[in-house]
């Protein structure tokens, strides 16, 4: 949600920034019933002040003041009932374009329609040379008896999967590695829930721009969602309570199963474990001060990095451009993952500085001794486990399809350097 304030007083602002996310909003309209509402309530208030002076006078009256008063008072009820369902009707006129209004891209965004347009920031690291044509992740994950999407797609039907044997450790190695990784670095471990009530979608701002990308749990009954993030949860912590301003900024790092209908990406990636419907994620969030986010987005960068450099994949940050930015999001970098067979780089993590736009919503506060105030809210991928998997099978093999364990992951793999063809 934008500041209503903030958009009267720097419209220019926000019309650059939301052109630059391709989205078309009617700012004349919602300022228009902004204008009116306030008005309004003016009108309303008047009439609820004198209602009440009115009230406390009549017990004082003579009878034929009194019986003339209380039909004074009948009128103005009436007038005051009609003013009251027309500021309602104009309130939910204004929230529904409210709510349909993106966080403006930052100046730093660079223009753009979709990924195409995305700016690479830097390269690091270089594609692996392999004396021989390399497997793609499905052809290893058969090979040494990993992975199996053949069967998770009779049980449970296309985009899914089972992890086996060593690939389930691997996974496991990311989780401890990292978890250890991020509490040395102060941040706070957290398993999060994975179904939450419709507010909370809203609040982060998933609905209603990405409603059509979210499964939903018996409607009308228990009326929950699936989240495709912990972002989503991770959010929750502090929406309750405002968060003393000393304690800024308090980062987490959360766990939990992650679940997408790809309902935008018919045709796409549809084998392998590269593009699915459910798989397990370690996401940082951060609340901080207004001041300090674009610092803070650096650090969530910088953290990415670490653990792309420590991993030993190559990989490019990537500036995402307007046209490619979510809805939530004022500024987000990509880190990319070179994969061998696809001979390019994919999406593997992803930070995005939220500034108060989750915060407005979600009235997530900070206070100090000048009371509260909306704090900003950053987030950040550790580890998309398939994504990860894809990254480090593709880019570690052997020309027999054997693949070496990265180092850093090795004191968590049982004693498994490498993972080699069981036949």
């Amino acid at each position: 949600m934008i500041d209503l304030k903030d958009l009267r007083e720097n419209r220019e602002k926000y019309e650059k920034g939301i052109a630059k996310k391709n989205v078309k909003v009617d700012l004349d309209k919602a300022l228009d019933l902004d204008e009116k509402h306030r008005g309004l309530i003016v009108k309303v208030e008047e009439m609820r002040a004198e209602k009440n002076a009115v009230s406390k006078s009549i017990p004082t009256l003579e009878e034929a003041e009194r019986k003339a008063k209380i039909e004074e008072m009948k009128a103005l009820d009436e007038k005051l009932s009609k003013g009251e369902e027309e500021l309602n009707k104009i309130f939910d006129q204004l929230n529904e374009i409210m709510v349909a209004i993106p966080n403006p891209a930052a100046d730093s965004v660079p223009e753009g329609n979709d990924d195409e347009d995305n700016e690479v920031i830097r390269t690091v690291g270089s594609p692996p040379a392999f004396g021989f044509e390399p497997k793609d992740h499905i052809e290893l994950g058969e090979l040494l008896d990993i992975i199996d999407t053949e069967t998770a797609a009779k049980v449970s039907g296309a985009r899914f999967y089972y992890l086996k044997n060593e690939a389930v450790l691997l996974e496991f190695a990311l989780v401890q590695w990292l978890l250890q990784k991020y509490v040395s670095k102060g941040f706070t471990p957290v398993t999060t829930p994975m179904l939450v009530r419709e507010e909370m979608m809203y609040a982060t701002g998933f609905f209603p721009a990405d409603k059509n990308e979210i499964y939903s749990v018996n409607p009308e009954e228990d009326d929950l969602y699936l989240i495709g993030t912990s972002e989503v949860t991770l959010s929750g912590l502090h929406m309750f309570d405002p968060v003393p301003a000393k304690e800024l900024p308090k980062r987490y790092i959360g766990y939990s199963s992650c679940f997408r209908r790809e309902a935008g990406s018919y045709g796409k990636d549809t084998k392998g474990i590269l593009r699915v419907h459910q798989f397990n994620k370690l996401e940082m969030f951060s609340f901080c001060h207004p001041d300090k986010s674009e610092e803070e987005h650096e650090l969530l960068l910088s953290l990415e990095e670490e653990i792309f450099t420590e991993l030993g994949l190559p990989y490019q940050v990537v500036n995402i451009c307007g046209g490619d930015l979510g809805a939530p999001a004022a500024k987000k970098y990509d880190c990319e993952i070179w994969i061998p067979t696809q001979n390019k780089y994919r999406e593997l993590t992803s930070t995005s500085n939220c500034t108060d736009f989750q915060a407005r919503r979600g009235k997530i506060r900070y206070k100090d001794e000048d009371g509260t105030h909306l704090l900003h809210t950053l987030n950040g991928t550790a580890m998309a486990s398939t994504r990860t998997l894809i990254a480090i099978l593709e880019n570690n093999q052997a020309a027999d399809g054997t693949v070496t364990i990265p180092k850093v992951l090795q004191p968590f793999m049982n004693g498994i350097k490498e993972i080699k063809p069981k036949s």
